[in-house]
């Protein structure tokens, strides 16, 4: 069996046979002299068995590796989603031409039973591939914190526009006391879905735009402003 030696004066790699092993001699390149190791004292590395845990009578192995799940479209939420919206949609035409302030209370209970919907199907869309995805209950847990966040966003939205001027019922508003409102009403939403659900806050900032885009449209079907202080 060959012995693998290593010259200290060159590095130059060679190979020598067993007869001159325990012995001394001069590098072939450099003539630096050389001990020789014994193949007793020789390291050994072993390539590591590929596929560890029990094996059949033929070496192959029995277990076998469970594919992660993922938390991507679901159809089922999809459709309790689209239902949902659907649903609310119809009822918004249908308060077309009532009071102002019954179809605002209205359109303000529907955002609210919305965002936990909206934050899930959402969810399931936005997340990061990176992180293992959240399941089951707690995932309604935290859609729940985040749908909530969402409706929260509407709040400071409304209430930033008394303060800026609008008085109550919310009226006419410039368009940078709109934008000051509106700027802050995402940050609290991107802010629910960081805390809730883990998105990166600039992924957080469009999960909550597409729940607020939702509820714009439902305002506009009520024919309501598309948001409170636009030409009211």
């Amino acid at each position: 069996m060959p012995i693998n030696v290593v010259c200290p004066g060159c590095h130059k790699r060679f190979s020598v046979g067993e007869q001159h092993a325990g012995k001394r001699g001069p590098c072939p390149e450099c003539k630096t002299l050389i001990d020789i190791p014994k193949p007793e004292d020789q390291v050994v590395i072993h390539a590591p068995d590929d596929a560890l845990g029990p094996k059949d009578a033929k070496g192959r192995p029995v277990l076998k590796t469970q594919k992660a799940k993922d938390a991507k479209f679901s159809p089922l939420l999809a459709s309790g989603v689209g239902l949902a919206v659907l649903l609310a949609f119809a009822a918004a035409f249908m308060l077309r031409g009532s009071d102002a302030s019954a179809s605002t209370v209205v359109l303000g209970g529907a955002a609210v039973l919305f965002g936990p919907l909206l934050a899930a199907a959402g969810y399931t869309v936005l997340r990061d591939n990176e992180l293992e995805p959240y399941r089951g209950t707690t995932l309604v847990v935290r859609s729940l914190a985040c749908g909530l966040g969402f409706a929260a966003a509407w709040g400071v939205y409304t209430l930033l526009a008394y303060q800026l001027g609008g008085g109550w019922p919310i009226g006419s508003l410039e368009i940078y006391q709109m934008a000051i409102a509106a700027a802050a009403a995402v940050g609290v939403g991107a802010f629910a879905s960081y805390v809730s659900l883990d998105m990166d806050p600039a992924v957080g900032g469009v999960h909550v735009a597409l729940y607020l885009a939702v509820t714009i449209l439902l305002r506009l079907s009520a024919d309501l402003p598309a948001i409170p202080g636009l030409g009211s």
